[in-house]
């Protein structure tokens, strides 16, 4: 049985309040293989170090159980995620409340305190008296001592490493620093709703060289001030997941502006080899998620299309109510966040 047969949707005791976004994301991840495997034989419960009970994990698993309950009678189910909401925003209080919610935005905490709770490594405190690990590179120095602190599931799937280059424009040094990442927050192509982008076009974007003044700019480490230098981001090293936020949303003069250009991308044989490493080759993705949002910024709306585990193509999960697509109804002007699996 396939989760298609099974719907998420808000139910009693939660009239009048949009959990669209919850329901497109927690869809996301539930085609997310290796998180959804991990949580429904509960491994976490043998490899788990914090302190911290996994109250959010347990409720998260059990939404992904009773998605997925191959004994289930009644394949019309539809899974009522309020116990784990309810968790969800005791633990994160920004979320409690009325107001219009971020998919993207839910993503990142759930992801975070679900990280928090089954951490492997939740005791380590590195100092800056501690010395650096040997390793060759800079970069995997950076990516060794990360993995002392935060190691989980979640960084397993979701978490890789970019690349930030400084350059100097008044001694032309180079300085170098490497940050993790569990999502990448592109930006559209600013065109009219009719000229459409590609992916293409949003990761050249993101990686293009930007000038930065220099109220902007760090210290230059051979200048020993601030100096009008360029930025260039890569990516060193490429998660199991990638996870691409398609930045929409913008503020003008007056207001926040959602973009409604139609962004292309590919559905198989994604080559993110050439935003990584020098000579690094093909490293080849393969989509199984989109999450949509529709409508304005304030009275928005948010479904999830995901590729059936079974090979029966794409389904669409608009809260309670679950369709059939066709790869064509894919590619529109309302993919939001886009969810990719590294082939092996």
């Amino acid at each position: 049985m396939t989760s298609s047969e099974t719907r998420l949707h808000c139910g009693e005791g939660m009239v009048g309040f949009e959990m669209c976004f919850l329901n497109a994301v927690v869809q996301c991840l539930s085609h997310t293989r290796g998180l959804r495997d991990y949580c429904l034989v509960k491994a976490y419960r043998q490899e788990m170090c914090s302190r911290e009970e996994p109250h959010l994990m347990e409720a998260f698993s059990q939404v992904l159980l009773s998605l997925w309950d191959v004994n289930e009678e009644n394949h019309n189910t539809e899974v009522n995620p309020g116990k784990f909401y309810s968790i969800f925003k005791d633990a994160v209080p920004y979320f409690s409340g009325y107001s219009q919610q971020d998919a993207q935005e839910f993503l990142r905490f759930l992801l975070d305190r679900l990280h928090c709770e089954i951490n492997r490594r939740p005791y380590v405190r590195l100092t800056s008296l501690e010395p650096e690990p040997k390793c060759t590179t800079q970069a995997s120095a950076m990516w060794k001592r990360h993995l002392e602190r935060d190691d989980s599931k979640i960084v397993d799937l979701f978490t890789g490493q970019l690349r930030s280059s400084l350059h100097c424009s008044v001694c032309s040094h180079y300085s170098t620093c490497f940050d993790v990442f569990c999502d990448l927050s592109l930006p559209v192509p600013k065109r009219s709703a009719t000229g459409g982008g590609s992916l293409r076009e949003c990761l050249d974007l993101f990686t293009q060289e930007e000038k930065l003044d220099k109220e902007n700019t760090p210290m230059c480490e051979r200048c020993n001030r601030r100096t009008e230098s360029t930025k260039r981001l890569t990516i060193q090293r490429f998660p199991q997941v990638i996870v691409m936020h398609l930045n929409r949303f913008a503020m003008s003069r007056y207001m926040v502006c959602r973009s409604t250009v139609c962004v292309s991308f590919p559905l198989t044989s994604l080559d993110m080899g050439p935003y990584g490493p020098v000579d690094c080759g093909p490293v080849l993705y393969d989509l199984y998620a989109v999450c949509n949002h529709s409508g304005t910024v304030n009275m928005g709306h948010y479904t999830a299309c995901c590729l059936e585990n079974d090979g029966s193509g794409w389904c669409c999960y608009n809260d309670s109510c679950v369709t059939p697509i066709s790869e064509n109804q894919l590619q529109s002007a309302q993919a939001y966040v886009l969810f990719y699996q590294r082939r092996k």
